[in-house]
């Protein structure tokens, strides 16, 4: 099963969207059938209808997601088990490719869907893809970018569990911005430290003065 494949439809879908910067590049058909990508048959049958469909279908993936980040996976199994039932896809065996040593069809599982519009057929491949892919790394494989105010969805395939952004472009900005951030930090320490250290000091009496030598 091409898991990577049919779970980066749900991915794709989720950040054609970025809430924290206002930004939103679903707004016409044409963008609806950017997201289809190589699917260019499935993509011929977007209309005008389709844009606000498919920003509905946004939303409730994005909600699984969500649910995934903060670690609520009972809300986010359900949350996409609504989805499955009501996009549903057939699982069929397709041959589409060849082996190259005897020419032989390349069996491979395929997600068939039977749309009623471009909207039902891309969020039943969507939601299956995210399907396979939670149940066969976790929820905690889910998430959303840490950089601020990033927010985009992506899926952790990483062999220890330590992805936290989208894209090597977040991953660097936000480290740039921490780096910042101690430097700020050191500064105010020494800062504080410097003025600590020019202000007056308690002084010891001598007692030199007042002691009597002893013989």
């Amino acid at each position: 099963m091409e898991l990577a494949y049919y779970s980066d439809y749900a991915v794709r879908l989720v950040n054609s969207e970025e809430p924290g910067r206002g930004k939103d590049v679903l707004t016409t058909v044409e963008a609806v059938r950017d997201l289809f990508g190589d699917n260019a048959s499935a993509a011929r049958r977007a209309t005008d209808a389709d844009v606000t469909r498919f920003r509905s279908v946004r939303a409730r993936l994005r909600g699984v997601f969500e649910a995934a980040d903060v670690g609520d996976e009972t809300l986010a199994v359900d949350l996409l088990n609504s989805l499955l039932l009501e996009f549903p896809v057939s699982p069929q065996i397709s041959g589409h490719d060849t082996r190259d040593d005897d020419g032989r069809p390349l069996w491979h599982m395929h997600l068939a869907d039977h749309p009623s519009n471009a909207t039902a057929g891309y969020a039943a491949i969507a939601s299956m893809g995210l399907a396979f892919h939670l149940t066969e790394y976790g929820v905690d494989r889910l998430g959303l970018c840490e950089a601020a105010p990033c927010r985009n969805a992506y899926l952790d395939t990483s062999t220890n569990r330590s992805r936290r952004y989208c894209s090597d472009r977040c991953a660097t900005r936000a480290n740039v911005a921490a780096y910042r951030a101690r430097k700020r930090e050191e500064a105010e320490r020494s800062a504080k430290t410097g003025r600590t250290a020019d202000s007056p000091q308690p002084t010891t009496p001598n007692t030199d003065r007042n002691t009597p030598r002893t013989r």
